[in-house]
């Protein structure tokens, strides 16, 4: 389903006749600065901001995150792009077979998938922790929230961009939008859904699962396991899903992000039962606590 560039946007089962019609270019300078990209750096600030006031909660210094920010930031969105061009590898290739390098970083042209920057920035912190000495899953478990605003912010570059929506459906909260051949259609707002998802998953976090922290890497898995859970469900509503390559399963094209999205649940599941209950750890061992003997 091709959707209308700048199509007008209604929620006619919410507000009747009301039509929003922002178009996707805030600016129309060089190939335009687009929404999507001031939402995607409005989260990232809003991110980073958040985490500055949650470092000390787990013994990490104000150096060491804005180092692995520094680096995970831009490591992040070309992760992104790299797992996006993988799985679409096809679109970017030229008539003959080889690969048209000009279109697959042409970034500007749309193309970010959020598992790619997840996976780059979880490698980022393991290298940077790696070289500064603190430990990784201490800064994962304050990463992790970051990465929760970012995701509940940036999905709304989705709704600027007429895009990341869902199957058609008449359910009240219904997204109307214009086909490219002029046909309205009312579809599920997925990308509202993930956001909402995101900003619940980290309230959970803020207010539950750190307030219990048993130790370094809970909030982590406890990421991974929420995101998974609603990525899974969400993906399956989804129309522009991107496919493991030309696998099946059950006769239907496998989904990569239900695919990983399973993975993570079941190895998320799995470390926590050992850390809270076959293998429990006593509060000293938390990173944090170790930081502050270190230091009196």
């Amino acid at each position: 389903m091709s959707i209308m560039t700048d199509s007008p946007i209604r929620f006619p089962g919410l507000f009747g006749d009301w039509t929003f019609t922002a178009p996707e270019k805030a600016l129309n300078i060089g190939h335009g600065v687009y929404w999507y990209g001031i939402l995607i750096a409005f989260g990232m600030l809003l991110a980073l901001g958040f985490c500055l006031t949650q470092r000390k909660k787990y013994g990490i210094t104000e150096d060491d995150l804005l180092d692995c920010l520094l680096w995970g930031i831009p490591c992040g969105i070309l992760g992104a792009r790299i797992y996006y061009v993988i799985f679409y590898l096809d679109l970017f290739r030229n008539v003959d077979g080889t690969m048209n390098w000009g279109k697959a970083i042409a970034i500007w042209d749309g193309g970010l998938a959020i598992y790619g920057g997840v996976i780059a920035t979880v490698l980022v912190v393991l290298c940077v922790a790696r070289r500064r000495g603190f430990r990784f899953f201490a800064m994962m478990d304050l990463i992790v929230m970051g990465l929760l605003i970012g995701q509940a912010v940036g999905r709304w570059g989705n709704f600027m961009n007429r895009e990341a929506f869902g199957a058609e459906t008449t359910l009240p909260w219904r997204m109307q939008l214009t086909t490219t051949a002029g046909k309205l259609v009312e579809v599920h707002p997925t990308f509202f859904y993930e956001s909402l998802w995101n900003v619940i998953g980290l309230l959970l976090i803020v207010l539950v699962v750190s307030r219990v922290r048993r130790f370094d890497g809970q909030n982590m898995w406890c990421y991974f396991l929420w995101y998974g859970l609603g990525r899974f469900w969400i993906e399956g509503l989804r129309t522009d899903s991107l496919y493991l390559f030309h696998w099946t399963w059950g006769g239907q094209p496998v989904r990569v992000s239900q695919a990983l999205s399973l993975v993570m649940m079941a190895v998320s599941a799995l470390m926590l039962l050992y850390h809270l209950k076959i293998h429990p750890h006593a509060p000293e061992e938390l990173y944090v606590n170790q930081s502050k003997e270190e230091n009196a």
